[in-house]
């Protein structure tokens, strides 16, 4: 049988200069040790696999070190250092409180803490996953824990700090230790394989290191299965394919189908990734991953956003760089909701290739819909516009261009003309019908010029000008007469106008907040503009602002048909504070307010003997 020894206990971290990624961790023990301030109980929790159990040990081998180095690290040469390297030290004892979890094993670790130490200053307690201990153990633990011998220390090592109860939080020194970054797990790879004679690319040490979710156990035990699969020569694909991870190359193809709106590409690519047995809730997130990455490449100066190898730094760049931050905005949005949807959907393929069909019609979007529209406008023009009507051996050919019977002003004087497009509505919805019968031809038409009618006054339309912007000169002399017959119209008194005020709040009884703001509002008018100004006021910012953008139109309109004038505009303004009374908000002070008011109700509270607080 093989002395083989696995790389995650081959290479557990023996001092803290090796304990990677917990850096300030351990410059706090270093330096804890360094003055002589020791607890005498420590809870050590975070993820698994990122040195919890390490850390206890390298930190009770350090204090029980007899000639420690010049930065506080174990000599490794004293009796105790070479009594813990060979697994006999009677100053250190570890438990397991998942398999030793009663109140017995707990009683008999207490008989043990008063015995003092045989080598070493001080005797270390580690008890791994102490969350597992039974409710009785933990009370059993809590006298002990709290005034331990002077020579006991406790270390708690556990994933699950919730768990524990808050009476022996309370009693240690908590370190919470943090996942391992990617960039830290690559490095100690590599270092590794270099002990190891290993070859391997930096693409192939960041699909392990990203795996491993933060845990350099994870990592290591990855690396030992890539290892026993490829043998000393690991390249990418082969990793890959014994990882069951999902090739960063079909993110790229799928993009680049979106971008090109490629759909068929993209269904094709995700049956393809269907048939290598990859779950489709994980090819969802990939992509999802893979469209952020893109948006952080394109970004400057968020380059240490990106735990990626410098190979395929430069590709994702390229790739961003063809893609808006628009697109990729509404592409995460996508992918964000089939990922939420995918569990709710009943045929789960199907909701993920409506998203890949999504995605790929994304880019040509706006062309699409400025096309639809602008087709849409075509047809509705076409099937509003005039029939000329058939022609009779009565009627003579029509030169102008304009079908039917001109339409002419009215007996009511230019309202016709007042305005443009009530003007051009009339004459596009002409049927056929109307336009083909006898009846509704007038006599010969004179012929006049193209694109021009003419006015019982003489003067001539253009019919450019009617469907443009500027207006002809025969209509100005309208709506100045309508404009001067507007501002003759008288408003309502003010009185009347505050008359109705009130009952535009009662209208609102069943909203009894916003009935009560109306109610007590104090009213000012003013005339501007030839409109009737009613300004009233509210109490604070925020009900004026809710007042304008959820509710003001509706008050209009509904003023306007109480007073029968249609020229009223209403502005909410906020009472200065020094006008507003005092503001009424316990029940006691509401009970005084209403005694204030009404006699009755304080005598009744006399009489009583109420007690109004």
């Amino acid at each position: 049988m093989s002395d083989y020894v696995v790389s995650a206990r081959k290479y557990r971290p023996d001092s803290f200069e090796s304990l990677i990624g917990q850096d300030n961790i351990a410059r706090t023990l270093k330096n804890s040790i360094q003055r002589g301030q020791l607890a005498h109980a420590y809870l050590f929790c975070g993820p698994r696999g990122v040195g919890k159990t390490s850390a206890a040990r390298i930190f009770a081998k350090t204090i029980n070190c007899s000639n420690p180095g010049p930065d506080l690290e174990p000599c490794g040469e004293c009796d105790s250092c070479r009594s813990f390297a060979e697994g006999r030290s009677y100053c250190i004892h570890e438990l397991d409180a998942a398999s030793n979890n009663g109140v017995e094993d707990i009683k008999t670790l207490m008989d043990q803490v008063q015995i003092p130490p045989q080598v070493g200053r001080y005797s270390v307690y580690i008890i791994d996953e102490v969350h597992m201990l039974s409710q009785s153990a933990f009370n059993a633990f809590l006298k002990t824990l709290e005034e331990p011998p002077a020579h006991a220390i406790f270390i708690l090592a556990t994933t699950e700090k919730h768990k524990i109860l808050p009476t022996i939080l309370s009693r240690c020194q908590t370190y919470d230790f943090n996942r391992i970054g990617v960039p830290d797990i690559v490095r100690n790879l590599r270092s590794i394989a270099g002990k190891e004679g290993i070859t391997v690319d930096d693409e192939s040490l960041h699909v392990i290191a990203h795996k491993a979710d933060g845990a350099m156990r994870d990592a290591l035990t990855l690396f030992d299965q890539t290892v026993a699969f490829c043998g000393t020569d690991i390249h990418y694909e082969d990793v890959i394919r014994n990882l069951g991870v999902l090739d960063y190359e079909y993110s790229f193809r799928l993009v680049d189908a979106f971008l090109a709106g490629d759909y068929a590409s993209a269904l094709l690519a995700f049956d393809e990734i269907l048939a290598k047995g990859f779950n489709a809730l994980h090819f969802v997130s990939a992509l999802s991953a893979h469209l952020r990455d893109l948006l952080v490449s394109r970004t400057g100066g968020l380059e240490s956003l990106l735990d990626l190898p410098d190979s395929l730094r430069a590709r994702y760049k390229e790739q961003g760089e063809r893609c808006s931050v628009k697109w990729l905005y509404d592409a995460l949005g996508i992918t964000s909701q089939c990922e939420a949807g995918y569990r709710l959907s009943t045929n789960p393929r199907l909701h993920i290739e409506f998203a890949l069909m999504k995605l790929a019609f994304l880019q040509n979007a706006p062309a699409q819909a400025a096309a639809s529209a602008q087709a849409g406008t075509a047809s509705s023009l076409r099937a509003g516009a005039p029939v000329p009507p058939a022609r009779s051996a009565q009627q003579p050919p029509q030169t102008s261009g304009v079908a039917g019977p001109l339409p002419q002003p009215s007996a009511a004087g230019p309202s016709l003309l007042r305005s443009r497009g009530r003007l051009r509505s009339e004459e596009a919805v002409a049927t056929p019908t109307e336009q083909a019968a006898p009846e509704t031809v007038a006599a010969p038409v004179e012929p006049v010029e193209p694109a021009k009618r003419r006015t019982k006054s003489g003067a001539s339309l253009s019919l450019s000008a009617l469907l443009n912007d500027d207006e002809p000169d025969v209509v100005q002399p309208a709506k100045e007469a309508a404009g001067a017959a507007a501002a003759q119209e008288a408003f309502p008194a003010e009185e009347e106008l505050a008359a109705k005020w009130k009952e535009l709040a009662a209208m609102y009884g069943s909203q009894p907040r916003l009935a009560n703001a109306l109610a007590n509002a104090k009213l000012t008018f003013r005339e501007e503009e030839g409109r009737k100004v009613v300004d009233f006021t509210v109490t604070n910012e925020a009900q004026k602002k809710w007042i304008e953008e959820r509710i003001l139109r509706d008050l209009e309109a509904r003023y306007a048909r109480l007073t029968a004038c249609g020229r009223l505009r209403l502005e909410p303004s906020v009472l200065p504070e020094e006008e507003q009374g005092p503001r009424i908000y316990m029940p006691a002070e509401k009970a005084e307010d209403l005694m204030s008011k009404n006699e009755e109700v304080r005598n009744l509270v006399v009489d009583l003997g109420l007690d109004i607080k």
